[in-house]
This record gives structure tokens, C-alpha cells and sequence, in this order.
């Protein structure tokens, strides 16, 4: 008894650290209260560490009792019986969840830490900290969501904080517009989410991890659906997936993303946010065992992802943006051993590009400055690597793949057409025909329709 109540305790300080987090930078403000940038980071260090010092006690009683799942109910927020539907908040530690936001926690303290000195006296640092921790309180409470909703709640506050880290620097034109580029994509994946979400309270009564997966811990949870069910589930959930990863069709976005600031993208699409789509597919992986088609569409869906970052980071001219790509190659390369059941594998290897990319993108700022203080140190331009000259009009048989590639394989173009542009449409027309009743109510003309 004694022990179920210090694990309940410990994970109750991992998921109450990022909310008196948010709470501290969120209503401040309202109240007049503007804190100083030592405050803001301190404030912001020390629920990073009082929550992983509750989610490495949670782990560390799990080892010394050898137990593989432990939930925290929360119970019913929104129950409604007519249509046979609550809202039921649960989280759940187990050999999944723990490793994941143990990453979340240290990732999270680390970009921090490096903010503080980054955006020092910029005149949006308080801004930054309020975004920042919408993302930290999402990203724990997806990664220990015991339910299909309560990953949901915690996905869309990680795509809400995105798009707004994005659009981040407000007086150039280019980030609000790529932050709204971003956020539509994002409406797509979480659409094929809440279909998802929907389709499992239909087939098991409830939207609880177990009532899909089987009481059995991961991985060792079996499905408790039959295989046509789990395929229209499972197809929905890697289309969510692949929106918030960035996967192929989707990857159009992600150059946009690298709009905001470089340690927003170090933790989004370097680390943690990239990788939630990835997390979605282990956390319902026993869905592939009772379904070959579906396990055929995440290798393919991964294997082009993986091939096509590959490729286009090959030929950008940017150090983020190279980044970004290459970082998508590897979520590709993650999906793949997610569809052939190597869940060990793809969770190590999470972590593992995770903790890389993070350093990478944090040092791409000053990688330039050092490059150009070692040019004027010899006093010259650095050696460059041969290029070989095959001959023979190779070059101009490989012109095709180099333009496909430096052009990101077209697929912000399509995204564009396709959603986005007729998206934005649609709300002009509608605010045309609202400016059109507004006057006609206030001054009596007949509207017109445009």
C-alpha cells in the first residue's frame, strides 16, 4: 500500500511540475505582473527538474518492485450517456511512457537553459517561456496518456504551441504566414485523429489504451479488435501520425517550421514534437499484429519518408533546414522498424536521434561564426572536398532529381493547392459575407452575395 501510494505521489509531481509551470507564466501577466528574465528561467529550471525527479522516482520504484504499468486515474471530466461518450483522464507509466517523458524532461530543461542565454533582452522572451511551456505541459501529457483523449488534449496543445513558436517573430510577414501554413496541415492530422477517436469509443465502449490494446503492458498488449476494424483505426492514426511527424505526404511543412527560433526547433522538430507521431504508432502497435495491410502501409509510408529526407537534405542550403531533413530520415527509418515490430529498437532509437539532433540544432547558430573565425584565422577559404567529373552528360541525366529535390519534392506546392489554399478561401468568403450582413444590419442596405 505503501508503495502504490509513493508511485502515485511521484507521478502526480511529474504531471502537476509542467501545469504550476504554465499556471505561473500564464496568469502573471493577467494580474500585471511582469516577471524578469533570471525569474522566467528559474521558475522554468526548477519544474523541469522537481518533474524529473517524480518521473525518475516513478521509474525507479517500477524497477525495484518489479512492476511494468502503474495508472493514475483522474476519472470522468465529460460524461454524456445519451451518445455513449466521456471524457475519462487517465495516465499511464509504464515501459513506453516513462523512457519517453524521462527525454521530455531533460530535453525540455536543456533548451531552456540555453534559451536564457539566447533570447536575452529580446523583447519576446516572456512570450517564448508562455509557448514553451504550453508545448512542456503537452508533450507530458501525451507521452503518459492512459486514453485516446487525453493524448489528444496533450497533441493539440503541442500543435497549438508549434504554430505559434513559428509565427513567433511577428513583425516580418513570412513566420505569421508559414505558423498558418503549419497549423492547417495540423487540422488534417488532427482530423483523421478525432475520426480515430470516435471509431474506438464505437468499437470498445471507451476511449482507454486497454480496451484497444488488451490489459496486457507494452508490447505485450494484443489487440482486442478484429483485423478490418484495426486497419480503418490504424490507417487513420498513421495519417495523424504522419501530420504531426512531418512524413511524406505532409513534409512540405516542415522548412516553414524552421521559421521560429532556433531553440524551438531544436526541441520540436529536432527531439520531441517530430517524434510524437512515431510515439502515437508504438503506443497502438498491437493494432500492426492483427492487421499485414496495415503493418505494409507504415513501412511504405516510412520507407519513402526515409529516402525522401535523405535526399532533399542533400541539397539545402541551410543549416536548420538540412537538419530538419535529415532528422525526418530518421523518423522514416523509426516507422519502418515500428511496421516490422522492432518497438525496442524504434524506441531506442528515438531517444537516441532525439538527444543528437537536439545538440546539432543547438549548436547550428554559432557553427557559421566559428566557420568564418577559422576562414580569417588561416587566412583564407577552407579546403574543399573534390567533386569528380564523370563526363558523359551524367550531370544532366541526374538535373531532374536535383531540381525535385531542391524543391522538396513539390510537396508544399501540393499542400498548398490542395488544402491550404482553398482553406483560406473559404474564410474570406465567409468574412466578405459577414462584413456584407454587418452593413446591411447597420445600415439597411440589401446584402449581396460575393
Amino acid at each position: 500500500m505503501q508503495t502504490q501510494t509513493l508511485l502515485e505521489l511521484s507521478g502526480a509531481i511529474a504531471l502537476i511540475a509542467p501545469a504550476a509551470l504554465l499556471t505561473v507564466l500564464g496568469l502573471t501577466p493577467l494580474f500585471g505582473i511582469r516577471l524578469g528574465e533570471r525569474i522566467t528561467s528559474f521558475v522554468t529550471q526548477v519544474s523541469v527538474v522537481i518533474g524529473l525527479i517524480g518521473c525518475v522516482g516513478v521509474l525507479a520504484i517500477m524497477l525495484i518492485t518489479d512492476q511494468r504499468q502503474v495508472p493514475i486515474e483522474l476519472g470522468d471530466w465529460v460524461a454524456i450517456e445519451q451518445q455513449h461518450f466521456h471524457f475519462h483522464l487517465k495516465f499511464v507509466f509504464d515501459r513506453l511512457s516513462v523512457p519517453f517523458a524521462i527525454m521530455t524532461f531533460v530535453l525540455c530543461g536543456t533548451v531552456g537553459a540555453f534559451t536564457r542565454a539566447y533570447l536575452h533582452r529580446d523583447p519576446g522572451y516572456q512570450r517564448f517561456f508562455l509557448f514553451y511551456a504550453v508545448f512542456f505541459l503537452g508533450m507530458v501529457i501525451s507521452t503518459l496518456a492512459g486514453t485516446i483523449e487525453t493524448l489528444f488534449l496533450g497533441w493539440e496543445l503541442v500543435g497549438l504551441s508549434s504554430a505559434l513558436l513559428i509565427a513567433f517573430f511577428q513583425d516580418r510577414q513570412s513566420p505569421v504566414r508559414n505558423g498558418l501554413r503549419v497549423w492547417i496541415v495540423y487540422r488534417i492530422a488532427d482530423a483523421a485523429f478525432l475520426i480515430a477517436a470516435l471509431l474506438l469509443h464505437h468499437l470498445t465502449g471507451a476511449g482507454d489504451f486497454e480496451g484497444l490494446m488488451g490489459t496486457g503492458p507494452w508490447p505485450e498488449g494484443v489487440a482486442s479488435i478484429a483485423a478490418q476494424p484495426a486497419l480503418v483505426v490504424g490507417l487513420l492514426l498513421l495519417v495523424a501520425a504522419a501530420g504531426k511527424s512531418g512524413m511524406v505526404p505532409f513534409s512540405g511543412w516542415l522548412p516553414r517550421a524552421m521559421e521560429g527560433p532556433t531553440p524551438s526547433s531544436a526541441v520540436f522538430y529536432g527531439a520531441l514534437s517530430i517524434h510524437l507521431g512515431t510515439y502515437l504508432l508504438l503506443r497502438v502497435s498491437p493494432l500492426l499484429d492483427v492487421s499485414f495491410p496495415l503493418q505494409i502501409a507504415v513501412v511504405t509510408v516510412g520507407a519513402i519518408t526515409a529516402i525522401y529526407g535523405g535526399l532533399t537534405s542533400r541539397v539545402q542550403t541551410d543549416v536548420k533546414t538540412a537538419l530538419g531533413f535529415a532528422s525526418l530520415t530518421q523518423v522514416g527509418i523509426i516507422t519502418v522498424e515500428i511496421g516490422l515490430g522492432l518497438r525496442y529498437l524504434a524506441l531506442i532509437h528515438i531517444i537516441g536521434h532525439a538527444l543528437l539532433r537536439t545538440l546539432q540544432l543547438l549548436r547550428a547558430p554559432s557553427l557559421l561564426k566559428d566557420y568564418f573565425n577559422l576562414e580569417d584565422a588561416i587566412g583564407g577559404g577552407l579546403p574543399r572536398a573534390a567533386v569528380s567529373d564523370s563526363g558523359g552528360g551524367s550531370a544532366d541525366r541526374w538535373a531532374w532529381l536535383y531540381r525535385a529535390c531542391n524543391e522538396r519534392g513539390y510537396l508544399d506546392s501540393m499542400l498548398y493547392r490542395m488544402f491550404a489554399r482553398p482553406i483560406v478561401k473559404f474564410f474570406q468568403w465567409s468574412g466578405r459575407i459577414e462584413e456584407r450582413w454587418t452593413q446591411f444590419l447597420s445600415n439597411g442596405d440589401s446584402p449581396k452575395t460575393p
